[in-house]
């Protein structure tokens, strides 16, 4: 009687779950009454929690490892929330699991598989070598015999997840020799198709399906914005969103992230504020985008805006959406709130570790960078840190002054982890190395890494060379420069510099053979000769600005490089060599400065009827003989 009055109350609470406390409560008194056990209920339980987006996957997950984990309902449940976690590889650990333990399996467990399948494909790089491509695409075509064998082939979900299945794992040919078996087609199938087509550029196949679809929907035009999205061409995916009949939220989504895509961050949260306007409720993924575009903008009022929606709804803040939080909030500066999120995360991805442990470092903190690292690699989730771990690793190393530290972990990533590193490792050691005095050691990385070497990577030597007054090694690495690229003006005066405080006057007053005198616009062309005189042509009157100008040089005192953004002049004089960076507004007048001059440029250059072209064209270039 007393099981019979409990169940008759628990059962109608189990209809009106809002949130994880209510579900701890239910089980409190389900266990009470000894009715933990109980199919109904504990289903009803886990379904709420994992599936809810008031729930926690994580819950769901401990009270399913309490169960025999051969109920096929739960079983289903949990394969469908891990598939739409960021850990659908675990979604296929427990399919596995319910052959092993020949569970009853239906229509809906090769749905929730094949889609997992088709997620985990490319999770390799997302969560630390978790999966492989290959293994989790031969997982699904296994998985596709098994839904042969058992007649399930011919069920129109289980249909389209095979495409989108074959499709995710790059076998757009299955993809659509299952495509062409198909009975009988939905909208949602035509859709997959063409999205496939899209992804790998074959335009015109997807252009003939267009054009045979039945019917078109909403996710039709969607997909029509995905093209224009990934081809970069934001203004043709834009006239598509305003002249499509109905827009969905993934409308919005889709042309919020392709303004992230772009890099216009600005233009992304301008069309999250029309899309709230608009009265159109943001999904999880609309989160993710906007609070990417937060990120990079420093707009940590918006960020901190969404987090405090969030929280009011309590809505479950896991996987992508707390990574992204965690991304705002370390970008923004604010560390304290990107550890309340951190640690309030049941499930962390590694891209959310990397996230945290990237943002410690670049801020400074780098002792606690490398603390959470060694709790990353004692968890037994599976989670391992990837290549972007050891980045932010390897800077929080750099910060820090940690050299020998920061070898045994770039070593440790080759040899534990298997990790061969790539360009970004390289540019880390070799940031750790000179940024310590270690110039030949940086030097000697360069010269015998497996990769080519890149400008940034003699430029960091370059720099260094200057901090620490190693002029032979600076000529080394200017002239792999020069091999590489376009010398730019910091370039020479970085050399400059260096050769002046060794006290090379001779190096330094023969310059590095390259001197550029700009366009100057309206204002005209200056020529400025070695003897300290010079022509001025079609010069305005601009008292006030001269006047700010030359006060500016002469509190500086004269005898100093002077570095206008592209024009590179060598002030002659007694006070030694420096560089001032002065801005673009008083570029024009300080050239009128009585002591500037360019150095080896010809004495008769005023008379030369090359100059003159060059003046006429705006831009005097000086070579030396």
């Amino acid at each position: 009687m007393l099981m019979r009055a409990t169940l008759s109350h628990i059962i109608p609470k189990l209809r009106r779950l809002s949130s994880v406390k209510e579900v701890e409560q239910t089980q409190a008194i389900i266990i009470k009454a000894g009715l933990y056990t109980h199919p109904y209920i504990l289903a009803n339980l886990i379904a709420f929690s994992a599936l809810s987006p008031l729930g926690s996957l994580a819950h769901a997950q401990a009270m399913f490892q309490e169960t025999k984990m051969d109920d096929a309902f739960i079983c289903n449940t949990m394969i469908r929330a891990y598939t739409n976690s960021v850990f659908p590889i675990k979604a296929i650990y427990i399919y596995n699991h319910m052959q092993h333990v020949n569970a009853g399996s239906d229509h809906f467990t090769y749905t929730f598989t094949l889609k997992a399948c088709a997620r985990a494909s490319r999770c390799e790089e997302e969560e630390g070598g978790g999966c492989n491509e290959f293994g989790v695409t031969r997982k699904g075509a296994e998985t596709h015999g098994r839904v042969l064998k058992l007649g399930f082939h011919r069920d129109a979900y289980i249909q389209n997840s095979l495409v989108y299945m074959y499709t995710r794992g790059g076998f757009v040919g299955l993809a659509r020799q299952v495509f062409d078996e198909m009975t009988e087609r939905s909208v949602a199938s035509w859709n997959i198709m063409i999205m496939a087509y899209d992804q790998i550029n074959d335009f015109k196949s997807a252009d003939c399906l267009i054009e045979l679809m039945p019917e078109k929907n909403v996710v039709s035009w969607n997909t029509l914005i995905g093209r224009h999205v990934k081809s970069g061409n934001i203004e043709a995916a834009r006239k598509v969103f305003r002249e499509m009949p109905e827009r969905d939220a993934v409308s919005w989504n889709s042309m919020i992230a392709g303004y992230v895509q772009v890099k216009n961050y600005a233009g992304a949260l301008a069309l999250f504020d029309e899309m709230q306007i608009a009265e159109v409720e943001a999904t999880e993924v609309t989160l993710i985008s906007v609070l990417g575009a937060c990120a990079e903008t420093g707009a940590l009022e918006m960020g901190r805006k969404i987090h405090e929606s969030l929280k009011e709804k309590s809505y479950k803040i896991e996987g992508y959406l707390g990574n992204a939080l965690v991304d705002t909030y370390t970008k923004c500066g604010n560390l304290s709130l990107a550890w309340e999120v951190f640690n309030e995360l049941k499930m962390k991805p590694v891209s959310c570790w990397n996230a945290m442990i990237m943002g410690l470092a670049v801020h400074g903190h780098c002792q606690q960078a490398l603390e959470l690292l060694a709790a990353m690699e004692l968890r037994l989730d599976g989670i391992k840190p990837n290549r972007v771990t050891f980045i932010g690793v390897l800077i929080a190393c750099s910060h820090q002054g940690l050299v020998e530290e920061g070898r045994q972990h770039f070593n440790r990533m080759i040899k534990v982890y298997k990790i061969m590193p790539d360009i970004k490792h390289y540019g880390c050691m070799v940031d750790l190395l000179s940024r310590w005095g270690l110039l030949y050691d940086a030097w000697q990385l360069i010269k015998t890494m497996p990769l080519p070497p890149t400008a940034v990577l003699w430029r960091t030597l370059l720099g260094a060379c200057r901090v620490h007054s190693n002029a032979e090694l600076a000529e080394e690495s200017f002239q792999q420069l020069a091999k590489l690229e376009v010398l730019c003006d910091g370039d020479y005066v970085l050399l400059s510099n260096i050769y002046a405080e060794s006290e090379r006057w001779d190096d330094v007053q023969r310059g590095t053979g390259f001197f550029y005198l700009g366009e100057f616009g309206e204002l005209g062309l200056l020529l400025i000769t070695e003897s300290d005189s010079f022509s001025d042509e079609t010069m305005e009157d601009n008292a006030a600005a001269l006047h700010t100008a030359i006060n500016s040089v002469q509190a500086l005192g004269r005898g100093f490089d002077v570095n206008f953004d592209t024009r590179l002049l060598y002030c002659k004089g007694v006070a030694g060599s420096k560089v001032v960076e002065v801005d673009e507004e008083h570029t024009k007048d300080l050239l009128l400065y009585e002591n500037i001059v360019v150095p080896n440029v010809p004495r008769d250059i005023n008379n030369s009827q090359e100059a003159r072209g060059r003046q006429s064209s705006g831009v005097c270039s000086y070579h030396e003989v």
